[in-house]
């Protein structure tokens, strides 16, 4: 009978420390979304409304910002991509990024007068916003952009001209970089008002591409260099072939010359022949002074000959100009 009572009590114990540690599962009720974001208002004549969101209050607002300008142009909205960019403010201005997916090439579109409507967090990892900008002032605020971005172009060229022809298409480029959007913003600035002329805009543009062209087409090259160093010419000289430019002895404002000089030391390692040089390019202008420079140090090896490491400096040297670009092999921006 005794140890019946003492199995029943320990029974009950057991019973109850079990009891005791059971895991409560506690339901917590799913957030109910907000009207704004289940079921948003409608873009009218005067207003264009987007929702969008992300991680985050920023990602959000850049993705509705996104959207409201994919709406206005059927031909880039296949390749808009949201990119966070950080700001603070209910009225704000920012670069809508998308991408060209037929260039890969990252593009921005200045938006500015958006009004945040509605701005509430869902749930864990994801914000909605609402945004609504006004048609005629975002057509107002676009155009404006595109003057003033013209107009430190008209102002900062005659300057340009006084200088060197590598600093002239270093100018020209950045400033296409600038306008690599227009199109696409003059399209959405049509679809904001019909009756807007492109016709002025897309003139520039074609002449600064001109002027791009034209600058690249009157600068040209010769290369120098010292007897050992003379195998690295042809890598030069067909980096250069790949950017279009010109390879000539004709002396001119927009003649300049490269010149390479090289100290290679021989060494053995492993059962290899290398030979270690330390290579300096500097390129000059017609007047003589320096517009780039660069120190590359490059190993070349082989397992027959010391010639033939030597050679393999110009193998090694081709591979990097691929890599890197002619630009920054040289040390120069073109």
């Amino acid at each position: 009978m005794e140890k019946i009572l003492q199995f029943l009590l320990v029974f009950l114990i057991l019973n109850f420390i079990g009891c005791g540690t059971q895991k409560r599962v506690v339901v917590v009720p799913k957030k109910a979304l907000p009207q704004w974001y289940t079921n948003p208002p409608q873009s009218t004549s005067t207003d264009l409304y987007a929702l969008g969101y992300g991680v985050n209050r920023d990602a959000a607002i850049t993705d509705a910002l996104t959207q409201m300008i994919a709406t206005l142009s059927v031909s880039v909205s296949s390749s808009f991509r949201a990119k966070t960019i950080v700001k603070s403010g209910t009225i704000e201005s920012r670069d809508a990024t998308y991408v060209d997916e037929s260039h890969s090439e990252v593009k921005k579109i200045h938006i500015g007068n958006y009004t945040i409507v509605e701005a509430e967090e869902l749930g864990f990892k994801k914000y909605g916003v609402l945004i609504r900008s006004n048609k005629e002032q975002l057509f107002r605020s676009m155009r404006q952009d595109i003057r003033q971005r013209w107009e430190l172009f008209t102002s900062n060229e005659q300057s340009i001209l006084k200088q060197n022809k590598i600093a002239q298409l270093r100018f020209y480029k950045k400033t296409l970089e600038s306008f690599a959007s227009l199109p696409n913003e003059l399209m959405i600035m049509s679809e904001l008002h019909p009756e807007f002329d492109t016709t002025e805009n897309l003139k520039k543009l074609s002449k600064l591409q001109m002027k791009y062209t034209q600058t690249q087409s009157a600068i040209s090259f010769d290369i120098r260099a010292q007897y050992d160093a003379k195998h690295l010419r042809s890598v030069i000289a067909k980096g250069l072939n790949t950017k279009r430019f010109n390879l000539s002895r004709t002396k001119g404002k927009g003649h300049f010359s490269i010149f390479i000089s090289i100290k290679i030391n021989r060494a053995d390692a492993y059962g290899f022949i290398l030979a270690r040089s330390a290579i300096t390019i500097i390129t000059r202008d017609y007047k003589g002074e320096v517009v780039g420079s660069n120190k590359l140090n490059i190993t070349g090896q082989s397992s027959q000959s010391y010639p033939i490491a030597k050679e393999n400096i110009a193998i090694k040297l081709n591979q990097q100009v691929k890599k890197e670009g002619i630009a920054k092999v040289l040390g120069i921006a073109i």
